[in-house]
């Protein structure tokens, strides 16, 4: 048997990617719908360990409690008042809804079903290749985008090759965001949950925001991490008590070129490094989770903060001209102990 396969399969009634690492017992599976990772096994202490903390059946790959492993396009996070302002035209993505209803997250492609354009496997990996023409004019974005995610896995871990292309006339505000669930720990043994993991984030700035996690307006929304020490986790320590929900910024790039944020767990050794090549980190311990609260952390890489399309600053980032063409990388790579 060679060493990686790509298949197709089903979980439920939901048409799901399997792709295995025969030679080092790994196995990943993605749903079509959503392209949303569902688990990640490696070998731990002579069992598989799920390091992904996904969509567990057909019903919540249909239903999406809590977004997990949302693939969040053209915008990752949330909008305020699901209003913005894009080269002097004002957009309105709820228009008719008032109050406590308004409410823009994660994107438009959470409830897509995602063709297969390309499944293989050879001797460097395992590959699949989800695409969708979904985003298309609606209200409050006028703009046309193709979007296609390779994964791979192969002897790095996992990688996600992300492609945007504005197949409209018009420049588009857009960027990508990852919402992944990870656990380091075996949540099946009582009281071992993101308390007792180490976390390390190398942003030097972070993102404040108000109650509806919307950043602060201007240069308030940015703070020193000298000036926030509870929320500062550019030297590895336990998550402990600590209540995440906050983006990082200001990312220090290592030597060969990437972001990495490190989750273990010190009672099994195992960790994880969430890599991506530029953009925000999103740190959440899953305290409202729909389930299993502060059984997992989510780890987000994100092209630009929530509420770029409301931030100056971030206008170059979001901008893609007509038949323009942008390419975002991230990826998790597993160290055993």
């Amino acid at each position: 048997m060679t060493r990686y396969t790509a298949e197709k399969a089903l979980l439920g009634d939901q048409p799901i990617i399997v792709l295995t690492d025969h030679d080092d017992q790994r196995k990943l599976r993605v749903a079509c719908h959503g392209a949303a990772l569902l688990s990640f096994q490696v070998p731990l202490n002579g069992e598989l360990h799920d390091i992904a903390d996904g969509y567990r059946d057909a019903n919540e790959v249909a239903t999406r409690p809590g977004s997990r492993f949302a693939i969040m396009v053209p915008f990752a996070g949330r909008i305020g008042d699901a209003r913005y302002t894009f080269d002097g035209q004002a957009e309105d993505l709820q228009p008719g809804v008032i109050g406590a209803d308004r409410a823009s997250r994660h994107g438009f492609v959470r409830n897509t079903d995602f063709e297969i354009a390309e499944l293989t496997a050879d001797a460097t990996g395992a590959h699949v290749t989800l695409s969708t023409s979904a985003i298309r004019p609606q209200p409050g974005y006028p703009h046309s985008i193709d979007l296609a995610v390779t994964f791979t896995l192969d002897a790095g871990g996992i990688a996600l090759d992300v492609s945007m292309h504005n197949v409209g006339d018009t420049e588009a505000p857009c960027f990508f965001g990852w919402h992944p669930y990870f656990r380091v720990g075996n949540s099946a043994l009582a009281g071992i949950a993101a308390d007792g993991w180490q976390l390390q984030i190398p942003g030097e700035t972070l993102i404040r925001t108000d109650a509806d996690l919307i950043a602060l307006p201007g240069a308030e929304a940015y703070v020193p991490l000298d000036d926030a020490p509870a929320f500062d986790f550019r030297e590895a320590r336990l998550v402990g008590s600590t209540i995440l929900d906050h983006e990082y910024t200001d990312l220090q790039v290592e030597t060969d070129g990437y972001i990495r944020t490190r989750l273990r767990d010190p009672v099994s050794g195992l960790a994880i490094a969430v890599w991506q090549e530029r953009g925000v980190m999103h740190a959440f311990t899953a305290d409202t989770a729909a389930r299993d609260a502060r059984r997992a952390v989510a780890l987000e890489p994100m092209e630009c903060m929530a509420d770029a399309f409301n931030r100056p600053e971030w206008l170059d980032a979001i901008r893609l001209l007509p038949g323009a063409e942008r390419r975002f990388r991230c990826g998790v790579e597993v160290l055993l102990p």
